[in-house]
């Protein structure tokens, strides 16, 4: 059986999206079939960081139940070295596609989640996917609780801002525990977290402040900023630092090590 990944925030700058690319692309590279979702509605990004023109069909129109799901996926295999399998299924990234999503009522959000867990069926077990990774828009949108609830794990992106700091945790207390959810949590852009004992220290304290557990620490590597999202760092930069630690989450994540 196949997982559900949510890649999640309490708001935008946390490296969200650029996460859930690489851990798309990382368990890719691992030899596992994946298809990488772009959820985040209001702020579509995906479509541009892997340079894709246009879809036949996008995410919104599945969602609205105007096309399958399969006319939706984007095979992107050739983009990783080697014998892959790595799938994408895009955001319609106008302004015209934005507004009609952000003015969508309770009703349609119903029907939207019932078309997300239907992609267990149709993707997971009928066409034997191994994960579906949803990168989804930052803070408690519906389209988010939407991707949370259909989640089998939740990746948690945040940093050491003090705003991010205390919505991250009042998010895991109010909506992740509502939904008894599986999570892990990811501190990025982390300054001096190369030496043991600092590791250990952000360990007890991400334990104490938000009490999950932890995926994994990303150090503010000034590259990763300077790519601009120009690289696959889990295909194109195969010994940066970046991908060791994505490699870790991974190995979590598929071992069930994350309680």
């Amino acid at each position: 059986m196949g997982k559900i990944i949510a890649v999640h925030s309490y708001k935008g700058g946390t490296g969200k999206t650029l996460l859930s690319l690489n851990l798309a692309a990382t368990f890719a590279k691992q030899g596992k079939k994946v298809c990488l979702f772009d959820l985040d509605f209001r702020a579509p990004s995906l479509l541009t960081i892997l340079k894709i023109d246009k879809a036949d069909c996008w995410l919104n129109d599945y969602l609205n139940g105007t096309c399958d799901i399969h006319k939706v996926l984007i095979d992107l295999s050739k983009r990783l070295d080697g014998d892959h399998n790595f799938f994408v299924g895009l955001a319609n990234p106008s302004t015209e596609a934005i507004r009609d999503m952000s003015a969508k009522d309770r009703k349609w959000e119903m029907h939207a989640l019932g078309r997300l867990l239907s992609l267990r069926n149709a993707l997971l077990n009928d066409d034997g996917f191994d994960y579906l990774v949803f990168d989804t828009s930052p803070g408690l949108q519906y389209s988010s609780i939407n991707a949370i609830v259909a989640a089998d794990f939740v990746v948690v992106a945040t940093t050491g801002d003090r705003s991010d700091v205390d919505g991250t945790r009042r998010m895991l207390s109010e909506l992740y525990n509502l939904f008894e959810k599986k999570t892990g949590l990811v501190l990025n852009k982390v300054l001096d977290s190369a030496s043991k004992s600092n590791k250990d220290e952000l360990q007890s304290k991400v334990k104490t402040v938000y009490k999950v557990s932890m995926l994994g620490f990303v150090p503010c590597f000034c590259d990763i900023l300077r790519a601009e999202g120009n690289f696959i760092f889990a295909q194109d930069k195969p010994d940066h630092p970046f991908t060791k630690i994505l490699r870790e989450m991974t190995r979590k994540i598929e071992n069930n090590e994350v309680n």
